[in-house]
């Protein structure tokens, strides 16, 4: 069987040498670039994040990222956001006392932890929804967060009853409840990071690469 071909955004946020690792060593093919091409033909497409949102978000608008991530989600081929690559996905953030507009695939805000310790750094246990795939096989156990700020909305609640199909929520609590992942057809992100998380998160990409 092909291995499955997964595209790594590179435009210029942290270290994503990890990411690339990680998903070679659960099967995928991995390309790290920011080609046009690559990042809207391969099979899924992975958007890191490491730092603050609007400079994230500002890195992204530089390689056309919106638009080729709009793109990608409208044919409805696999999308999968990590740290601040989840964050980007909701409307807008809070970070720094300014508002900054990010992608705006889910509703909501995302704001700083309100927690006695930020940032959060560390392994935390969360609460997938019934029949995740993410999370199948993996649902009890840690990841590997560092973050100082996450949406606390639930985008199903803010988007309200229509014909669309809801996104499902994972959840974790730092202080108080937070959005930990998301899964919402070909769009799927998660707060902290697989590929720092062990066999659970390994785990969780091979579930990710099943819906490719």
């Amino acid at each position: 069987m092909r291995a499955p071909r997964v595209t790594v955004l590179s435009y210029g946020s942290g270290n994503v040498r990890s990411a690339v690792r990680a998903l070679e060593r659960v099967g995928a093919q991995v390309t790290l670039t920011s080609d046009p091409h690559e990042v809207t033909e391969a099979d899924g497409l992975v958007v890191p994040g490491v730092g603050a949102f609007g400079a994230v978000m500002e890195q992204l608008r530089a390689v056309d990222a919106p638009r080729l991530i709009e793109r990608r989600l409208a044919g409805g081929r696999p999308v999968l956001g990590i740290c601040v690559g989840m964050q980007v996905m909701f409307e807008r953030s809070d970070e720094h006392g300014t508002a900054e507009e990010g992608l705006g695939q889910w509703p909501g805000t995302v704001s700083r932890l309100r927690a006695d310790v930020v940032p959060h750094m560390g392994w935390s246990l969360v609460r997938p929804p019934a029949g995740s795939v993410l999370f199948d096989g993996v649902a009890d156990e840690r990841f590997y967060f560092v973050h100082s700020y996450a949406a606390t909305q639930d985008p199903a609640e803010l988007l309200g009853p229509g014909p669309t199909r809801l996104p499902q929520v994972t959840w974790a609590t730092h202080g108080h409840d937070f959005i930990a992942a998301v899964e919402n057809g070909s769009l799927c992100a998660t707060q902290f990071h697989p590929e720092k998380s062990g066999d659970a998160g390994a785990q969780l990409l091979r579930n990710w690469l099943t819906t490719l």
